[in-house]
């Protein structure tokens, strides 16, 4: 497709929200209208398109330069965002009472041709950029922007959002010395990452923790409690213990709190799991906090607005210059263009040789093994 050729885009942000957003919207719809092209936002991932009775605006607004003033430094997403319309298992209701999941894409497909939408700037993550990588496969022409703050996306070498839930965590790991100090407690604090251990780890390195659970090691509960009697033995009446939402025990399973139909499974008791069994076994007053959403939201680091702004120009870049079916990644010092089918071809996973790691058992950190 010539450059020329690009009159109109739209923009969604799919998933769940991520620091950083706004600011990726920002730079592609100025990086767009400084080109001439129009833009446009749909509502909530997809839901815009495919059920736009559902919104007074009719799902797709126009997004003018106006719109995106002084939203970089801003959480979430102006546009909304949804982790339960994927139009590849779009729920339904069937004439038995039960729900069934469709391929509601060829519809979709339709509705950006209805509406001259000639390229789509999908925002999101791994979920999102695989429907995204359909979508382009089906005819649509599609740049992808890698968003999770879990940074389990493969091609690149971090994703937006990412650096600020990090840096939250390790600011709340921070306080939660002083008053496991005081009380001489074992505080257990459970964040996100879903599959992945990156959050996990290196808020857990960064904020001096004793141990850190993380799903690509799994742990012994004895090993934990060991690590922890033998700082009580020292003179040290406190630890600190990170765990991964999808930490999982030797031989056991992953802490799901459910399964619902069109969205992927739900973690969640990781933690309180581990704070029980290390009370039980070493009789020590054991906490759990869980920072869960509090990870997700806020001001994105100076870091994360950065990349955001440098991922939203270069997927205009993209488009003009003719690409279509690629994500934009991080390859310092550039930005570079992959295909959607080898970003989303697999779970970018914490090696367990990294030099995170091995730094962390330097340091006399568990994991648990």
């Amino acid at each position: 497709m010539k450059r020329h050729s690009i009159k109109r885009i739209a923009l969604n942000t799919g998933g769940g929200d991520a620091p950083g957003l706004n600011a990726v919207i920002r730079a592609a719809v100025v990086s767009a209208i400084n080109r001439g092209w129009e833009c446009y936002g749909i509502r909530d991932g997809y839901n815009g398109l495919l059920e736009p009775k559902n919104y007074p605006d009719g799902g797709l607004i126009p997004l003018p330069r106006s719109k995106v003033r002084g939203i970089t430094h801003l959480g979430g997403t102006i546009l909304g965002t949804t982790n339960r319309g994927n139009p590849l298992k779009w729920p339904v209701k069937g004439k038995d009472g039960k729900f069934h999941e469709i391929d509601r894409t060829d519809e979709l497909i339709k509705a950006f041709r209805k509406n001259k939408i000639d390229a789509l700037v999908a925002i999101g993550g791994d979920g999102s950029l695989g429907i995204a990588n359909i979508l382009s496969q089906k005819g649509l022409r599609v740049v992808g922007v890698p968003k999770t703050i879990d940074n389990d996306l493969d091609k690149t070498v971090i994703t937006f959002g990412f650096d600020t839930a990090v840096s939250f965590a390790t600011a709340c790991i921070d306080r939660l010395h002083t008053t496991a100090e005081s009380h001489q407690r074992v505080m257990v604090v459970e964040v996100m990452g879903r599959y992945a251990g990156w959050i996990a780890l290196d808020c857990g390195v960064s904020g001096t923790a004793d141990a850190i659970l993380i799903p690509e090691i799994p742990y012994t509960i004895r090993t934990i409690a060991d690590k922890i009697e033998e700082r009580w033995k020292m003179g040290a009446h406190f630890a600190i213990v990170v765990v991964a939402e999808g930490a999982i025990p030797k031989g056991g399973t992953l802490s799901v709190v459910s399964k619902e139909i069109g969205r992927a499974e739900k973690l969640g008791g990781a933690g309180e799991r581990v704070a029980k069994e290390i009370q039980e076994i070493t009789g020590k007053e054991t906490r759990c906090v869980v920072l869960g959403h509090l990870l997700r939201g806020g001001t994105p680091t100076t870091f994360d607005r950065l990349i955001s702004l440098r991922f939203g120009a270069a997927a205009v870049r993209a488009l003009d210059e003719g690409q279509n079916g690629v994500m934009v990644a991080l390859d310092p010092p550039t930005v570079r263009y992959v295909p959607l089918a080898e970003a989303t071809n697999r779970m970018k996973c914490v090696p367990i040789t990294c030099d995170t790691v091995q730094t962390a058992r330097d340091l006399g950190i568990s994991f648990g093994d």
